[in-house]
């Protein structure tokens, strides 16, 4: 089945942790993708100093890794998170949303292998970035 990059990106995005969090779609080229991790109350871990939770910062980098391996493999093979490194640079502070882009830069057989920047008005000033490695599978993506 050859889906689309927005059917493509519809998937990952529906899934409940991505719905949960409010994921969104922000652009796509051949290999990589662009998702949105909109601020909300909700993802703030560090109450005093108002700065956004780490781990809603690698379900960014997660879900934005997985969608570039789905559109550059072009279809909706499932995957499983092997490694994901997440090198912190900078705190998320509150108010600002945060972006993550990831380059899926080759594909084996059955490994996928991914890089990200997690940034928010600026990529060249990243709040983290992120090396990661994928499974690939022969089933479909478990998303209706």
């Amino acid at each position: 089945m050859v889906l689309t990059h927005r059917e493509h990106l519809n998937k990952v995005t529906e899934t409940p942790h991505a719905k949960k969090l409010k994921l969104a779609f922000v652009s796509s080229e051949e290999n990589s993708v662009t998702l949105k991790l909109p601020f909300s109350e909700e993802i703030i871990g560090d109450s005093i100093n108002r700065i956004v939770h780490g781990g809603a910062i690698t379900s960014l980098v997660d879900t934005a890794c997985g969608a570039a391996v789905f559109l550059t493999q072009n279809n909706l093979r499932a995957l499983a998170t092997l490694d994901l490194r997440v090198d912190h640079i900078r705190a998320a502070t509150s108010g600002e949303d945060i972006y993550a882009t990831a380059e899926c830069y080759r594909l084996t057989h059955t490994i996928a292998f991914v890089r990200a920047t997690v940034f928010t008005d600026n990529i060249s000033n990243p709040i983290a970035i992120s090396i990661a490695t994928f499974m690939r599978s022969n089933k479909q993506f478990p998303v209706n």
